[in-house]
């Protein structure tokens, strides 16, 4: 069973949103702003640029979304992370199925519901696949973060891995309108890739940080938002007694 094949395209699927909005052809903005109002002083570039800056610097944050998997399907998330390797949350693939995930330490914990697991077992006998999900369904599985099924999955909770794409830039974001995110004031910058668009939400109160992702586009769309910055995750391992340990079972 591919068990790691979730995490791995959550992955791709966030840092191709984060990359994709980062990364500009180059040159500069006019702003053409009201003189009072957010980032008044500051070009459409400077202020994407300033908030990627501040946001690469949180120490942890939680993001919640859809994003484009690169097969023309959606992966749905909402998960905290630090840059410790903590994380704790839940996600989704195509509507089939959910895995809630934690991550303390240097053991990481996958609770996979049946339709997940099913999904996961294309391909298998129905013999297997009952097996695997009478076995595993609703229960936590344990596996050493650097084994091979959880390497992916450990890679995804580490914050600045997620961020490395998230970089200062050259690019031709426009300044666009003042507007909330969750009640959290924000200011919006846009730039465009051919027919792709892609737009920053960022705070105007406290750290620039990015507050909203949303990507236009026919074939990598996504809507991400992004809270609770440097707020501790909370990643406690399960009850012991909820817990199938994948490593003694050899994987």
């Amino acid at each position: 069973m591919r068990r790691s094949t979730l995490a791995a395209l959550c992955l791709t699927a966030v840092t191709t949103a984060l990359s994709l909005t980062a990364c500009g052809p180059g040159g500069a903005a006019g702003s053409g702003d009201k003189p009072k109002a957010p980032f008044a002083d500051l070009s459409g570039p400077q202020i994407a640029n300033k908030a990627m800056k501040a946001t690469r610097g949180a120490t942890s944050l939680t993001i919640k979304g859809n994003a484009a998997d690169g097969d023309g399907g959606q992966i749905a998330l909402d998960v905290a992370l630090d840059k410790k390797g903590e994380c704790a949350g839940s996600m989704g693939m195509n509507g089939q199925g959910k895995v809630d995930l934690i991550k303390t330490g240097p053991t990481v914990y996958l609770k996979s519901d049946e339709a997940f697991l099913r999904a996961q077992s294309k391909g298998e006998s129905k013999a297997d696949t009952d097996a695997v999900v009478k076995m595993l369904a609703g229960r936590w599985m344990k596996s050493k973060a650097d084994s091979p099924d959880a390497k992916d999955m450990a890679d995804f909770c580490d914050l600045d891995s997620m961020l490395a794409e998230f970089k200062s830039n050259d690019t031709l974001a426009r300044k666009g309108r003042a507007t909330t995110v969750d009640g959290t004031p924000a200011f919006t910058v846009t730039e465009t890739d051919g027919k792709d668009e892609f737009t920053l939400y960022v705070a105007t109160e406290g750290k620039p940080y990015v507050l909203k992702l949303v990507t236009k586009s026919a074939k990598e769309p996504a809507s991400l938002t992004f809270s609770d910055y440097d707020k501790p995750v909370e990643a406690a391992p399960p009850a012991d007694k909820d817990i199938v340990d994948l490593d003694k079972l050899g994987g």
